[in-house]
């Protein structure tokens, strides 16, 4: 059963994983950049967040902050990527790309998924059970690379972690 979402800490889908799920009492944490920013400034304390002690992998060298990346893929047991079914950012998307091939090289199972779609949920609930995933990366494109995708991701993720809460009630 699903305990705890590990993030980067960027803005978008980053900040809307940890916020929801610390919102409805899962635990959060994940790594961040060594300088513990985002592209809005400081990334907010208190969610669990280490930074990592350098910038970039050595599976991406030329992307900077891919480091957490990596590391967030490798220390959960899942990860979920969402996007917004739109094609706009999709080219600034670089570290949500990494993101795959970080889960590919680790062989961690990996979703992805495209907002709004109501019937996600359930889908990816069930995905949760397949997996046994107990700590779950979440990722996506920043709210730079696709304006909007902050409040979407919040809002299913509420939706979803609310549904995690009950069945772990149940």
């Amino acid at each position: 059963m699903l305990q705890k979402i590990v993030s980067g800490g960027q803005t978008g889908v980053d900040m809307a994983a940890l916020v929801a799920a610390w919102e409805v009492g899962l635990q959060t944490g994940g790594w961040v950049p060594a300088d513990f920013k985002n592209e809005e400034g400081t990334i907010q304390q208190g969610l669990g967040l280490n930074p990592t002690p350098e910038d970039r992998s050595t599976y991406a060298r030329d992307l900077p902050r891919s480091l957490r990346t990596e590391w967030n893929v490798r220390d959960s047991d899942a990860t979920l990527i969402i996007r917004l079914d739109s094609e706009e950012g999709t080219d600034n998307c670089k570290g949500t790309l990494f993101t795959e091939k970080a889960a590919a090289i680790y062989a961690r199972p990996s979703l992805a998924i495209l907002l709004p779609d109501q019937q996600q949920t359930v889908d990816v609930l069930t995905w949760l059970d397949i997996h046994d995933v107990r700590i779950l990366n979440v990722a996506g494109p920043s709210e730079g690379a696709q304006p909007g995708i902050q409040q979407a991701a919040y809002d299913f993720l509420q939706k979803l972690f609310n549904e995690v809460i009950k069945r772990r009630s149940a």
